[in-house]
């Protein structure tokens, strides 16, 4: 019997209309653009300024997307998975909530929270359930409204994050094509450096949490720099290594958009060529757990069917990883 692999067959995403630039955050934080460009890399960032629409509503716009493009009808897809850190609410889970506005009526939805790595994850996850047989088309979403948890007093972290949501397409396939590997990990020693502490039921909200900004990112750059530089390029070259696979043998590198010095230096530890890798922070900042969807839907149409992707991430707590995947289709 010939193995069922998992393949993405389609990608799909959503970018809210406004964009919120440097020299805007230079009037609210003491900056300049020439700082963040040169420390970060962003240009610009999204906003979703609508404050009756959220995390799932641009997770169903671009599952809508996805649909359209494929032309896959709703009703054959058999789940759907939201990464995210920024839930429309701490329950039902955003993903049901992206089923029923993007009009899945026969899949079952459920969230998964891996910050930064979640689209990673994530799609570990859904790669299983297709190699298991038990499903047949799967969606991918990682969606975010980072804005609602961003403090935009706090000069360190508001010119990092921006809204957004990708999806893609995971379907079963006989063909040597999909995901092929996977690294996950993860360590609680990262949970101090880069977290959110309110809101949870360790710090249920209260004038007192709002009083001292607890419902807002908290980083320490340089311990979370230190260990995204060096835990993204290790596992990146640990997946190529398993698998005998030179630099001249990845046609990209599809990493988390969170910083542009860590992206080079991961790259640069991998030695590849700048012209393979994927960035598109200074249009987009940091999205969460969209980045990387986001990256393969600006880039589609120059993938072809064989291509060696390295897809790699480094998340809040710590979590990271790295997926090789051999790309499944040309864009027509």
């Amino acid at each position: 019997m010939d193995k069922t692999n998992a393949v993405i067959s389609g990608v799909g995403m959503f970018l809210p209309e406004y964009r919120l630039t440097n020299e805007e955050i230079s009037k609210m934080v003491d900056t300049s653009d020439e700082w963040i460009m040169t420390r970060i890399g962003i240009k610009e960032r999204r906003i979703l300024k609508d404050k009756d629409k959220a995390s799932a509503y641009m997770g169903a716009m671009a599952v809508k997307n996805l649909l359209e493009k494929t032309g896959v009808n709703p009703d054959e897809i058999d789940m759907l998975i939201c990464a995210t850190v920024t839930p429309d609410m701490h329950f039902p889970a955003t993903g049901i909530m992206i089923c029923d506005q993007a009009g899945l009526k026969n899949a079952y939805a459920f969230d998964l929270h891996a910050a930064c790595s979640g689209f990673l994850y994530a799609l570990t996850t859904a790669t299983k359930f297709i190699q298991a047989g038990r499903e047949k088309k799967i969606i991918v979403v990682g969606a975010e409204k980072m804005s609602v948890i961003t403090d935009y007093t706090d000069r360190k972290t508001c010119p990092l994050f921006g809204d957004a949501a990708s999806a893609v397409l995971l379907t079963a396939s006989n063909e040597d094509l999909g995901i092929k590997d996977y690294i996950l990990r993860s360590d609680g020693v990262g949970v101090k450096y880069l977290n959110m502490k309110g809101g949870g039921s360790l710090n249920p909200a209260s004038h007192e949490t709002i009083d001292q900004k607890l419902h807002y990112v908290y980083q320490e750059g340089q311990p979370v720099f230190k260990y995204a530089v060096s835990h993204m390029a290790d596992v990146s070259i640990e997946i190529m290594q398993r698998n005998n696979l030179q630099p001249e043998q990845v046609a990209w590198l599809v990493p988390h958009q969170a910083n542009l010095r860590i992206i080079n230096a991961v790259a640069e530890r991998m030695e590849l060529d700048p012209a393979k890798v994927m960035i598109n922070i200074q249009r987009y900042g940091n999205t969460t757990s969209a980045t990387i969807p986001l990256c393969l839907c600006e880039w589609e149409k120059q993938l072809k069917k064989g291509d060696n992707l390295i897809l790699s991430a480094f998340g809040a707590g710590f979590t990271w990883g790295s997926i090789w995947l051999k790309w499944a289709y040309n864009t027509k």
